[in-house]
């Protein structure tokens, strides 16, 4: 396969994963590193060192990295929230495919302009979401577009994981933290939206229509602060502005409901909370069961494993992501993998810019409907009408807007 020459900017703890993990891709070659703590920037360059066996442009400026012609096709973005779109849109100016991790813009205006910036340059961005490619819930999408769930209704989610030790951090500008300061807000919800927007073709024959959100007082991360560093720590009197549950409503454009949960704060086991209910089924991830109209017997849950052989997402029957190194059993892997495909074969990314503003903008509308007493807002349709009736992208195995079997047939590049 071609060799892809990318950058990567933002060397923290997720940046130098993703740095190690591409530096294993025999079909990517590092160009440049970057990150604003020279520290950081040195030891990405060492790890480059170590692999190539010579040195590595780095730099503690993101604009020299994105602005080098080095021959880079595409633009890694692992910096802190505030920084993502801003430096794709500067990549996508400079003809280079841009991808960045989750977390939310920092305006409905950046939104917009990710999305113009792709529409006068032509040149693709996606947002890493991950979770789109894990197992269950591919599976659960194979399922969906073969019938299984009938029309439908309703869909449940939410990042829901006990997260206060963040609070260690917060002396090296932790970003989650200084967020939860200052924000109050459906801070994340592009782990669980973004499988359920795959789900209901939203901004492909559907799109998200409006919103609103409510959150419980805040106590859970100061109570942990107090419990477990005392009186004296710089954040024990600080008065979080983020909510410990944050509950968010949407409606779409045909008729569906969904409902995504934030919970952060609180002691509580790891979930995602995916619920899928159509006119002839339902899924519940935390039980990872179904019940499914004509097949289930009684009122019952079957066991997830049951329909493993017969509807796993042809996706992980081929590549069995999880024998690969990746992270999150196997779907980081993938996520990249899907990205590196576009990058190659000089397509559209699976998660578009459409896709990733939508994504991003919840996050800021949650926050001004809370501001306002849960007052129902308007989602924006980035697609400018497009979403009623759009062209189908490009084929490929990493497609999340249909499942087609043919495809997977024979020896499949990956």
């Amino acid at each position: 396969m071609k060799t892809i020459k990318m950058s990567i900017i933002g060397l923290g703890g997720r940046g130098t994963w993703w740095l190690g993990e591409l530096l294993k891709m025999e079909d990517v070659e590092i160009t440049a590193v970057c990150d604003k703590f020279e520290d950081r920037m040195e030891r990405g360059r060492k790890m480059c060192e170590d692999r190539y066996g010579r040195d590595v442009y780095g730099s503690t400026k993101w604009q020299d990295v994105v602005n080098r012609d080095d021959g880079s096709e595409a633009v890694m973005i692992t910096t802190y929230w505030n920084d993502h779109v801003k430096i794709a849109i500067a990549a996508m100016k400079k003809g280079k495919y841009a991808a960045f991790e989750v977390g939310p813009a920092q305006s409905i205006r950046q939104c917009w302009d990710l999305v113009r910036t792709y529409e006068e340059t032509g040149v693709p961005c996606m947002l890493m979401e991950n979770c789109c490619y894990n197992r269950e819930e591919m599976t659960v999408l194979n399922m969906i577009k073969k019938g299984l769930f009938g029309e439908l209704l309703h869909c449940q989610g939410g990042y829901q994981h006990d997260l206060r030790g963040v609070a260690n951090s917060f002396s090296r500008d932790h970003e989650r933290a200084w967020h939860y300061l200052h924000r109050n807000a459906e801070l994340y919800p592009t782990h669980e939206l973004g499988p359920i927007m795959t789900y209901l073709d939203i901004n492909r024959g559907n799109r998200l229509m409006s919103l609103n959100s409510m959150a419980t007082k805040s106590r859970g991360l100061k109570k942990y602060v107090n419990d477990k560093f005392g009186p004296d720590h710089p954040f024990a009197d600080a008065d979080f502005r983020l909510g410990d549950i944050v509950t968010t409503t949407i409606r779409c454009a045909n008729g569906e409901t969904i409902v995504l949960t934030h919970d952060t704060s609180s002691p509580r086991p790891y979930s995602r909370g995916g619920r899928v209910q159509g006119t002839c089924g339902l899924w519940m991830e935390d039980l990872h069961a179904l019940h499914i109209e004509g097949r289930t017997s009684g009122e019952v849950w079957e066991p997830m494993e049951k329909y493993w052989e017969e509807f796993e997402h042809p996706l992980w029957k081929k590549t069995k992501a999880a024998d690969f190194t990746g992270g999150h059993g196997g779907m980081d892997w993938l996520v990249m993998r899907a990205f590196l495909e576009a990058v190659r074969r000089k397509i559209q990314t699976p998660i578009d810019v459409y896709d990733s503003a939508t994504l991003m903008a919840v996050a800021l509308l949650s926050e001004e409907s809370i501001s306002m007493g849960s007052a129902t807002v308007a989602i924006p349709d980035f697609t400018d009408g497009m979403w009623i009736k759009r062209e189908p992208g490009p084929k490929s195995i990493f497609s999340l807007s249909e499942v087609d079997d043919s495809i997977f047939e024979g020896d499949v590049e990956f």
